[in-house]
Formats: C-alpha cells, structure tokens, sequence
C-alpha cells in the first residue's frame, strides 16, 4: 500500500507469464494422467463385478463418467492455454524483432550522420568518377604499342613475307638444299666491245670524213 492508495502492479513479461503458462499445462497435464488412469481403474472394476454384483459395477460406471468429464474440461482448458502461450511467443518474437529492427534504424541513422551533407557525397563520387577516368586513359597510353620513332609498311613486310614462304616451298618442291643452290657470277655493269666491232667504227668515221 502506498499514501495515495493501491500500489500499481508491475506490467508482466512476455517471458514471465510463458513460464506460467508453461507450468499450469504441466499440472493440468498430470491431472489429466491421474484422471486417465482411474478411468482405466473403474472399467476394469466395472467388469470384473458385472451383472454379478451391479451395485459396484454401476458405481464404478457413475465415478468413470464424472472423471471422464473432468477429462474433457481440462483438455479444453490445455487447448485454451496453448492458444494463449503462442499468441505471447508471437508477441515476444515481434518484440524482439521491433526491437532489434529500432537499434538497427538508429545505427544507419548515426551513419548516415557521418556521411554528412548529401551535395558532399555526390562531389565525391564525381572526383572517383573523373580519376578513375585518367586511370583509364593512361592504361590505355602504357598498353599502345610504340614504334619508337619508325613507322613500318605492313603491306611491305607481308610482301617480304610471303616471298619468304614461296622460296621455302619452291624448296620442297625441287628437294634442293639451301647448300646445293650454286653463286652465279654477277654480271657486269658494262659489255666490253670486241675488235670487230671497233674496226667497223672506224671505218665508218673514214667513210664520213671522206665524204665530206
């Protein structure tokens, strides 16, 4: 009791009332093995007296009929409390759940803080964006083949090429080694001229110069 009246009771745990719903169902079922067992106990009595001594077998029937009734409110009574035990797990995993989901909105909250202004975020971004352009750009510059100043015919060296491969199968198809080709002799720049030839010439500035 306190100055200003009732003292106002604690609200209960989920955990709490669980645990005693938990046990009123272990007690109920136990009253309900014990009632299960007399049953079994009053037919059996009802049996062996039968229409021999009626009074017993009927007595034996009446007690068998009041612990079956009782039977059956506490199994309703088991079904009721089931029902209520779920509903609080249920309750208490959503507590938990809301819980658990709250700290987490507080902590992407508290981080989203860090982060700052949005406008910084999206500079930032921009600047990853424009180096990891320039890291491109010089991959490509390093990885582009140089010639070092020397610029080269392609269609010249495939000429060359294939004149190389068309020597090679000359080759093979004549069966003649490179040793057995013979040096032929180089051939002179200028055909000297024979004695005949000079005579004639002479003859030929004579004749003018006669005629002259």
């Amino acid at each position: 009791m306190s100055w200003f009246g009732k003292k106002k009771e604690a609200t209960p745990t989920t955990a709490d009332a669980i645990q005693k719903l938990q046990d009123t169902e272990m007690m109920l079922q136990k009253k309900s093995d014990f009632l299960e067992a007399k049953i079994t106990q009053e037919m059996k009595t009802a049996k062996t007296a039968g229409m021999k001594n009626k009074r017993v077998a009927l007595n034996a029937l009446k007690r068998k009929k009041r612990y079956e009734e009782q039977l059956n409110k506490i199994d309703g009574t088991l079904c009721t409390i089931e029902f209520q035990r779920e509903a609080l797990e249920n309750a208490n995993t959503n507590t938990e759940v809301l819980k658990n989901m709250g700290f987490a909105a507080k902590a992407l909250e508290g981080a989203h803080k860090q982060i700052g202004d949005i406008d910084k975020v999206h500079d930032l971004m921009d600047d990853i964006a424009e180096q990891q352009e320039l890291a491109n750009e010089i991959s490509s510059a390093i990885s582009s083949p140089m010639g070092f100043g020397m610029e080269m015919d392609e269609d010249e060296l495939m000429a060359e090429l294939e004149g190389m491969e068309q020597e090679d199968m000359d080759r093979q198809l004549l069966d003649i080694p490179d040793s057995a080709v013979p040096d032929l002799p180089s051939v002179p720049n200028a055909v000297p001229t024979s004695a005949a030839q000079e005579e004639e010439d002479e003859d030929m500035a004579a004749l003018a110069a006669w005629a002259t």
